[in-house]
C-alpha cells in the first residue's frame, strides 16, 4: 500500500467546479464509507474539503490510480473529462509533501492563513470517526500536523494579519470612503465570520448584525459586535437596511437570490450594496452580479488583495519550505523503518529461539547435577557463539570477496573501531 492524494484546488479549478465537488462536514463520514465500500482496493481514506480545495487521501496501490477519480466523479455527479482537466494526482513522498504544505498554509490562496491547519486536523478526525484512518494515514497525519506546527512556531508565516476575512474587509474599505458609517450584515457563525466581525470592529464599524440558521450562535457573535441576531428567514425582508453583506455558511443551496436583492435595491432607492460571498458552494446567486447597484465578489475575486499581502510572507515561506523538505525526508525515513519492521521482527524471533534452546539445555544440565556456575558460563559462551555466527560469516565473505564498503558497514554496526 502507498499514499495517494487526489483532488482539485483554487489553482486548478474555478469556484463553479469547486462548489460542485465540495463536501460539507456532515457529509464526509458517509462519503468515506461509500468510498471504502465501493473501492475494495482502498484500505484507508480521508477527505479534506474547504473553500479552496477538495482532496482525497487514501492508501492504495498505483495499479488502482483511477479508483479515486472515478469514485469522486460518480459521487459528485461530475463528467470525468471535466474533472480530469482540473485535478492532480500525487503519490507517496509527493503526497506527503503536499499535505504538509497544505496544513501549514503554504498552498492556500492566502499564504500562511491559519484556519487550514485546524481544517486538516478535522479531516483526519472525521476519517478516524468513520473508521477509515489506518496505519498509513496515521503516520501521515501525525507528521504533517507536526511539521505544520513547527512552521507556525519557528517562522513568521502567520505574523501578518492576512486572511480571507481580512481581505474581504479590506475590499469593503476600498469601496466605502468611510466604512465606520456603514451598516453591516454577516451571514453565518463560523470562524471566518467571527474573523470578519473582528476586522470590522477594528475598522471602526460600530455595530454588526449576524444572521444564522441557529439563532443562538448568531446571538453569541452579535453580543461581541454590538449588533442584532437574525434568523436566515429574516434576511430577505431586512436586506435593504445593509450597505455591506458578507456571507460564509455551509449551506448547499443559495441563501440570497437575485429577486431578493433586486427588491432590496428598489427599497434603498438604488443606493449601492457591497456583497462578498466567501462560501463554497456559494450563498449568493451568481446572477446578482448583473445588477447595476450591487458589487458582488466571490472568494476568487479576493485574489488581487491577497497577492498584495503575500509579499509580506515571502521570506517566511522560504524558511517554511525548508521545514517541509525536512518533513518529507522524515516521512521517507519513517516509511523505510516501517518497511523493515518485519525483518527486525524475524531477527528478534530467531535470536529468541536460539536463546530459548540454549536456556533449555542449561536447565537440563543443572537438573542432571552439573555445577550451576559452570553451566551458566557455558550458557553465555554457547549463546555468544550462536549469535555471532552469522555476522562472523558475513565479515569473512566481505573480506574474501573484496567488499570494503560492506566490511566497513559491519564494523560500524558492531562498533569495532
Amino acid at each position: 500500500m502507498t499514499i495517494l492524494a487526489y483532488g482539485i484546488n483554487h489553482k486548478t479549478a474555478d469556484i463553479s467546479l469547486r462548489e460542485r465537488i465540495a463536501f460539507s462536514a456532515s457529509e464526509i463520514q458517509s462519503a468515506l464509507t461509500r468510498l471504502i465500500d465501493s473501492e475494495k482496493n482502498i484500505n484507508e481514506a480521508a477527505i479534506l474539503s474547504t473553500c479552496n480545495r477538495t482532496e482525497v487521501y487514501c492508501a492504495t496501490t498505483q495499479s488502482h490510480e483511477n479508483a479515486v477519480k472515478n469514485w469522486l466523479a460518480s459521487d459528485r455527479q461530475i463528467i470525468q473529462y471535466e474533472l480530469d482537466q482540473a485535478s492532480y494526482t500525487l503519490w507517496e513522498k509527493d503526497a506527503a509533501s503536499h499535505i504538509m504544505r497544505v496544513a501549514s498554509g503554504l498552498d492556500s490562496q492566502i499564504v500562511g492563513e491559519p484556519q487550514i491547519m485546524g481544517q486538516v486536523k478535522t479531516a483526519y478526525e472525521l476519517a478516524r470517526a468513520a473508521g477509515t484512518l489506518g496505519t498509513e494515514l496515521n503516520v501521515l497525519s501525525d507528521l504533517s500536523l507536526r511539521v505544520a506546527k513547527r512552521i507556525r512556531t519557528e517562522t513568521e508565516i502567520g505574523n501578518h494579519p492576512v486572511s480571507i476575512a481580512y481581505a474581504a474587509v479590506t475590499m469593503a474599505q476600498q469601496i466605502f470612503t468611510d466604512i465606520k458609517k456603514t451598516r453591516v450584515l454577516l451571514i453565518g457563525a463560523g470562524k471566518t465570520i467571527e474573523l470578519v466581525a473582528t476586522h470590522m470592529q477594528s475598522a471602526g464599524v460600530k455595530s454588526v448584525d449576524i444572521a444564522n440558521r441557529t439563532i443562538s450562535n448568531a446571538a453569541r457573535i452579535a453580543l461581541k459586535t454590538g449588533g442584532s441576531a437574525l434568523k436566515l428567514s429574516q434576511i430577505n425582508e431586512k436586506l435593504h437596511r445593509y450597505d455591506i453583506v458578507i456571507s460564509s455558511t455551509g449551506s448547499t443551496l443559495p441563501i440570497i437570490g437575485k429577486g431578493a436583492v433586486e427588491k432590496a435595491c428598489r427599497q434603498r432607492r438604488h443606493k449601492p450594496i457591497f456583497m462578498v460571498d466567501i462560501a463554497v458552494p456559494r450563498d449568493i446567486e451568481p446572477e446578482v452580479q448583473t445588477l447595476s447597484d450591487v458589487y458582488l465578489y466571490s472568494i476568487d475575486d479576493l485574489t488581487e488583495i491577497i497577492d498584495e499581502n503575500i509579499s509580506n510572507r515571502t521570506k517566511a515561506a522560504e524558511k517554511a519550505e525548508q521545514l517541509i523538505h525536512e518533513g518529507t525526508l522524515s516521512y521517507e525515513q519513517e516509511l523505510r523503518v516501517r518497511s523493515s519492521q518485519d525483518l527486525m521482527s524475524r531477527l528478534r524471533e530467531g535470536a529468541g529461539r536460539q536463546r530459548d534452546a540454549e536456556v533449555a539445555k542449561a536447565l537440563l544440565r543443572i537438573e542432571s547435577g552439573s555445577n550451576p556456575e559452570q553451566v551458566i558460563e557455558r550458557l553465555g559462551r554457547d549463546l555468544t557463539n550462536k549469535l555471532m555466527h552469522s555476522p562472523t560469516i558475513a565479515m569473512r565473505r566481505a573480506s574474501a570477496d573484496n567488499k570494503p564498503a560492506l566490511l566497513e558497514y559491519l564494523i560500524s554496526v558492531y562498533d569495532l573501531d
